[in-house]
């Protein structure tokens, strides 16, 4: 499968300002994106995910490195690189005081299509989003998710076989987010290849094939969701008792059938219990504890998350801001 994607140790440097210590925005980052892929950059503010997607997208050089997009050098081929791609940044890039159509239209003449189809594609991205009664209303009167949705029509004018998206959601109301998935989903599923920032786990995982973790400028983890989550194990059984005092009993049943520790919270009744094998390991306890006159409460099997993989991998969960770091680093 080709690579729509490159980079190889791409490193930015910013100097310091006012007796601060410099900022290695990007500190080696390597990574490669197959055609018609999504993957997932994911990390807090700060990490460095909008500095990698400048350099991509040309709008940055960077101190070393070298890196392609649809096989052109994004330095010494920038207007190559430029006539494949698309971008829809962390805020979206509209004019207020023109129309809906209006804005698409200008980006289709800055991408130099011709005036009829130019206006072709203003119609059909209209519909798409579905903004059409809206195209000829100003963005001024536009909710947050129009405006995100068109500012995404706009980055898809030039018909691009490669896509970034600097956090396409931040600021969105879940309705807003979720039909936002709906619309990227469509573009993927038609072939486009997805490079997506964000610092929403549960965005990650919904959507990217593969997912990057990005901590300080650097990948610290690649791979699919789930072989992320497999890294740090920690699938358990969740139990929740009717009877306090039968705490200890449940402790010492269900420490011969776990593969470790089990914890115990008498305040909240609940038996925490390491575990492998999936559902199945729910029905074993269940059972256990039923042959022994322990009443259940509540029971649930507990897979680790991302943000449970983010935390074994930096310390810190994905939503912690980077506050020494300047916010679009």
């Amino acid at each position: 499968m080709t690579n729509a994607i490159v980079a190889e140790d791409l490193v930015k440097v910013y100097p310091s300002r006012r007796g601060s210590k410099e900022v290695r925005a990007l500190d080696g980052v390597s990574l490669t994106v197959p055609e018609g892929t999504v993957l997932g950059l994911l990390g807090p503010n700060g990490a460095g995910k909008t500095t990698a997607v400048r350099i991509l997208t040309t709008l940055l050089r960077p101190d070393s490195g070298h890196a392609t997009v649809s096989g052109f050098d994004v330095v010494t081929q920038s207007n190559d690189v430029r006539r494949t791609m698309g971008l829809s940044g962390q805020y979206a890039a509209v004019d207020e005081n023109l129309t809906g159509w209006e804005n698409l239209y200008m980006f289709g003449r800055l991408y130099e299509l011709p005036k009829a189809e130019t206006k072709k594609r203003v119609g059909e991205l209209l519909e798409q989003f579905n903004l059409s009664d809206a195209g000829d209303r100003t963005i001024k009167t536009y909710s947050g998710g129009m405006r995100r949705r068109l500012d995404l029509a706009g980055a898809l004018i030039g018909d691009p076989n490669v896509l970034f998206l600097d956090e396409p959601t931040t600021g969105l109301d879940p309705r807003s987010r979720l039909a936002m998935w709906d619309v990227i989903r469509g573009l993927v599923s038609a072939g486009t290849t997805l490079l997506l920032t964000t610092q929403y786990l549960e965005e990650a995982d919904e959507l990217a094939d593969r997912i990057a973790v990005v901590d300080t400028g650097k990948i610290i983890a690649e791979g699919t969701a789930d072989e992320l989550k497999a890294q740090i194990g920690g699938e358990r059984v969740e139990i929740i008792l009717s009877d306090v005092t039968r705490m200890d009993d449940a402790h010492r049943l269900l420490s011969e059938v776990s593969t470790g520790e089990v914890q115990i919270d008498k305040r909240t009744r609940e038996v925490i219990s390491p575990t492998k094998g999936g559902a199945s390991r729910v029905l074993e306890a269940a059972k256990i504890l039923h042959d022994h006159n322990i009443e259940i409460e509540d029971i649930a099997l507990r897979r680790p998350s991302l943000d449970d993989v983010f935390l074994n991998l930096t310390g810190h969960t994905a939503e912690k801001i980077a506050a020494e770091e300047d916010e679009n680093v």
